[in-house]
């Protein structure tokens, strides 16, 4: 039985390098390729390939959030081989959680071993399970840089699904007010505390930005410079200046400065 396949590179000398050495393979029928993350969502349903070789970064929809969109989709996972020029800590992560990778510029002998993996996935029809374990790997992770999600792994840090509370209880003198967190615009720090930016009024609060950060859903809020956080939901605007720097504008009118470090974040964020 051949095992149909697609490619998902946004290097075309990659895709090209990748369809000829796998036209050596006689169990594997290559059904298509795709340029980018936002094409392989596309195709992806569409083909219901049994494989797909995912390059992981990628311009628009990195390679974690193509699976992430598939999921929010409700399409089945086909099997996934990452393609990645990752180092030694990417290989480390990956074996500790048996999902399979090549490495570029590509080996035969490592590719070859991949497609064998593939196949004895297949044959024990174990790919549903490959697929809910991937799932799981990337599910929350989404608005993380792909390297910092690889590092987290390869240094054995807790990737299991995690539950983000709804309320966050602000504590004044006495009396704790509690704040949907679903209603929180943005925050930003004013010395030694927290300014929480609701629609309705502004609370303080006395915490770190690091502890609130590990609170929120990092796919819905997003940290735009040192000292403040922005909930996606309430952006109604991303501007560039000729100076190069980025301003959010939110639905109320506020206007926040990205900074330079946390500016692709951003963006990519946004396109979400």
């Amino acid at each position: 039985m051949k095992i149909s396949t697609l490619i998902v590179d946004d290097e075309p000398l990659a895709r090209k390098g990748l369809s000829l050495r796998l036209a050596e393979f006689d169990n594997i029928k290559l059904v298509g390729e795709c340029k980018n993350g936002l094409e392989a969502v596309t195709l992806i349903p569409q083909l219901r390939p049994d494989l797909v070789f995912l390059d992981i970064q990628m311009p628009g929809l990195n390679g974690f959030q193509v699976i992430h969109k598939l999921q929010e989709l409700n399409q089945t996972i086909p099997i996934i081989v990452f393609v990645t020029a990752f180092d030694s800590y990417a290989i480390k992560a990956f074996d500790i959680h048996a999902l399979d990778y090549i490495l570029k510029p590509l080996d035969n002998q490592r590719l070859a071993s991949a497609i064998a993996k593939v196949e004895h996935y297949i044959g024990l029809k174990n790919e549903e399970g490959q697929s809910q374990k991937l799932v799981r790997l990337v599910a929350d992770f989404t608005g993380e840089d792909c390297e910092d999600i690889l590092r987290k792994l390869a240094s054995g840090e807790n990737i299991g699904n995690h539950s983000f509370p709804d309320i966050l209880a602000i504590k004044d003198g006495s009396e704790i007010t509690r704040v949907n967190i679903s209603e929180i615009q943005w925050i930003d720090a004013a010395g030694d505390y927290m300014c929480v930016h609701t629609t309705d009024q502004t609370h303080i609060m006395r915490k770190t930005m690091k502890e609130l950060d590990q609170q929120l859903d990092p796919r819905k809020f997003v940290r735009v410079h040192r000292s403040a956080i922005v909930n996606i939901n309430y952006v109604q605007k991303l501007i560039s200046h000729i100076s190069g720097e980025y301003h959010l504008i939110l639905n109320n009118g506020s206007e926040l400065k990205v900074s330079r470090s946390h500016r692709d974040k951003v963006k990519d964020m946004i396109k979400i």
